[in-house]
């Protein structure tokens, strides 16, 4: 079955339309020269492939190769293979997938399922399920509408849900009504690990985070929408947190967390007014 990715956000689509809704979500961007629409088979003949690395013990990223600035697809996302003794969780898949990167991840072990942590990270989701054996593809219930190529293994899901023993996944929301962050409880050695996409992002003085509507066009969260998403993730113990790109909090991630959404709310609320 054919379908089409868009080139900008990477996601797979089932039909052609005129434009990507979620490009032209003031969240996300249509590129000036307009819209560009891409498959598989044309990706595989530049040349397009995944990498795989470790990032510590039981956690891996993939990542597409050349990247957007060379050519890629998407925006640069980075996903993520959480391996347990039950099997894995490939979180925020990639916007291309071939025979090679799935014989790769199968050599880690099984998928058990694919989930994203909002609609910008969808990628080729249904691709990769399907690829890695018919697994569930999980989506968020409020974000469902999101999805551009439905089928039969997409199903939603709200609350906290534990998608493997340690592994939950759950939904502060905040960039989308849905958006989602995965708890690994025994990442870092046991002290835990935050999957936050964008939800929560890992900023590059690697002492902070922030939390947007969208980053690319600038729109801030309100205070009580922080406040919200960072009391919502207190519930789990974690160490570390790893954003859908190279992002990472190495330790104390939860304090960062909340000592990061404390500034925003100071800021938005006025209170250093006096400093711009």
């Amino acid at each position: 079955m054919t379908f089409w990715i868009c080139r900008t956000c990477g996601v797979e689509h089932a039909s052609r339309p005129e434009v990507c809704a979620i490009c032209a979500d003031e969240r996300q961007w249509v590129p000036a020269e307009g819209q560009v629409w891409t498959t598989l088979d044309e990706l595989a003949g530049e040349g397009m492939r995944v990498a795989v690395s470790e990032l510590e013990p039981d956690l891996f990223a993939l990542d597409t190769v050349p990247g957007p600035g060379g050519g890629g697809v998407g925006i640069g996302q980075r996903a993520k293979l959480v391996r347990t003794p039950a099997g894995m969780l490939l979180w925020d898949p990639l916007g291309f997938v071939d025979d090679d990167a799935v014989a790769a991840v199968r050599a880690l072990g099984d998928v058990v399922a694919v989930a994203a942590s909002h609609p910008h990270m969808f990628g080729v989701q249904v691709a990769w399920a399907r690829a890695l054996g018919d697994v569930p593809v999980l989506v968020a219930a409020p974000d469902m509408s999101w999805v551009q190529r439905p089928d039969l293994l997409v199903e939603a899901w709200s609350g906290d849900t534990e998608v493997l023993p340690g592994v939950t996944l759950t939904q502060p929301g905040g960039h989308f009504p849905g958006s989602a962050v995965a708890h690994w409880a025994a990442g870092a050695d046991g002290r835990g690990v935050l999957l936050s996409g964008d939800t929560i992002m890992a900023n590059p003085d690697r002492a902070s985070v922030s939390f947007m509507r969208s980053y690319p066009n600038r729109i801030p969260l309100s205070a009580a929408v922080v406040e919200r998403v960072t009391a919502h993730v207190e519930r789990f113990a974690f160490d570390r947190l790893y954003n859908n790109f190279e992002g990472v909090i190495e330790t104390d991630a939860r304090a960062v967390v909340r000592r990061s959404a404390d500034r925003h709310v100071a800021w938005v609320r006025g209170d250093h007014d006096d400093l711009t």
